[in-house]
């Protein structure tokens, strides 16, 4: 069955349209209560980024998931993958979070995480949105849900964090750039790391609302790039608004994105006499990322785009590795979902035990150009429309077996993503443009 709200990842649009209002997630919050509460009493935890509008939506969904009789946790500003991890520590029957993730503050959206810090089942999904429908209810009052506020909740996430690394890991002597967008990691982050010994320059750590991802973190490195030169940086780590994404920038100002991370990760198993039998990426993963896995001898695969497909294919491989080049890293050993600071902590481990620099690190993975454009559409395009295919199929010759094409859907925003890939970064670039084109004549 197709589902009405819930996308890829949750329900998320722009704030005060569809269904990211309060009246539809206080509706929300109550039948995600009816679906749970038919197991009996629950336990719910809410959490939220930093983005204005969190503190309308966590009031609506404990007043929904009150009047169906469920008990709420709440966790405040917290980073996605924490919320995942508490969930499972408190052995709540679910875990929400309030995030748009990398948006503007001006979109938000609500997100869950079963009762084991995995993203819910679909059937799970389809249970809520025909509760939805349904004339919402009160229990009685003896049968009200309870709420109570978790104050120690940063502090169990960051010895979490500081948890995952080799016992005795020291960061002294390392001069770290952390960007935190503004976001869910500004109170953490900035612990974790100094706490393992690092000197640490924070950016991007002074929410008041509506600055979250404006011009800082993961999706606008130039700045964290800047800060890296200026203070003579071992290197700058950049997260997302919510924090379950993370990229890097060496000494050099190089960006070093989620493709090349992985590597460093699986490399790093290797050099430790580990076992890392294959990675998953994406239908976006770089074909020169691919490559240096194989000269490793490591497996690779490609999901869907959406950490949720990437997941869904580790467990079918049973591997315990993958990720996307958007910096969405799951290391499964460790985490049930993508956690930014966790693969931080991965790669910073990869720098201390190999005694090299995230710049050698990375320098056997050789990226072919690849160049994406985000085409905004007014009416939906059929991507087996025949001009659209005969563009495509043009363009694929011209590529000559070196190189690949995509086009994909938003699953948050009225965008088709088009990517080639090759060789020559030039003819990249106009063969881009020229399916971008053809998109927009057909979206017009």
């Amino acid at each position: 069955m197709d589902k009405k709200y819930f996308g890829t990842d949750g329900v998320r649009g722009r704030v005060g349209e569809g269904a990211i209002t309060p009246e539809f997630v206080l509706k929300l919050g109550w039948a995600v209560g009816q679906v749970f509460a038919k197991e009996g009493r629950s336990k719910v935890l809410i959490g939220k980024d930093t983005r204005i509008s969190g503190y309308m939506f966590e009031s609506a969904l404990e007043a929904g998931l009150v009047a169906a009789g469920v008990d709420v946790l709440l966790l405040g500003p917290m980073p996605t993958p924490a919320i995942a991890y508490l969930t499972r520590t408190f052995q709540a029957r679910a875990g929400i979070v309030i995030s748009a993730s990398h948006n503007p503050y001006y979109d938000n959206g609500i997100k869950f995480f079963s009762a084991d810090g995995s993203k819910l089942d679909d059937d799970v999904e389809l249970a809520i949105e025909a509760a939805i429908d349904l004339p919402m209810t009160t229990v009685d009052s003896a049968s009200l849900g309870k709420v109570r506020r978790i104050d120690d909740a940063a502090g169990r996430y960051i010895e979490y964090c500081k948890s995952t690394v080799a016992n005795g890991l020291s960061l002294k002597g390392m001069k770290i750039v952390l960007d935190c967008a503004h976001g869910a990691t500004y109170h953490v982050a900035p612990a974790v790391f100094t706490e393992l010994g690092a000197e640490t320059v924070v950016m991007g750590a002074s929410p008041d609302g509506v600055n979250i991802n404006a011009e800082v973190g993961s999706t606008h490195p130039a700045a964290l790039q800047q800060r890296v030169a200026s203070e003579s940086a071992d290197f700058g780590i950049a997260f997302d608004g919510d924090g379950d994404r993370v990229l890097f920038v060496d000494a050099s100002g190089e960006v070093v994105d989620g493709d090349e991370l992985l590597y460093v990760i699986a490399a790093e198993r290797l050099r430790r006499g580990k076992a890392c039998p294959g990675v998953v990426g994406t239908l976006m993963s770089n074909l020169g990322f691919e490559l240096a896995l194989k000269a490793l001898g490591v497996g690779f695969e490609r999901a869907k785009v959406g950490d949720r497909y990437v997941k869904e294919r580790m467990n079918a491989l049973d591997w315990d590795l993958g990720g996307e080049n958007s910096g969405h890293i799951i290391c499964a050993d460790v985490s049930t979902t993508g956690d930014g600071i966790v693969a931080a902590l991965k790669i910073v481990g990869a720098i201390v035990g190999s005694g090299k620099s995230l710049a050698e690190l990375t320098a056997p993975v050789s990226k072919f150009p690849q160049i994406m454009e985000n085409v905004r559409i007014n009416s939906p395009v059929d991507l087996k429309n025949s001009e659209l295919v005969a563009v495509v199929d043009a363009v694929e010759l011209e590529l000559a077996g070196r190189g690949r094409v995509l086009l994909r859907a938003s699953g948050t925003e009225p965008l088709l993503r088009v990517m080639v890939e090759g060789e020559d970064e030039a003819q990249v670039a106009a063969l881009c443009r020229r399916l971008a084109d053809k998109v927009r004549e057909l979206s017009s």
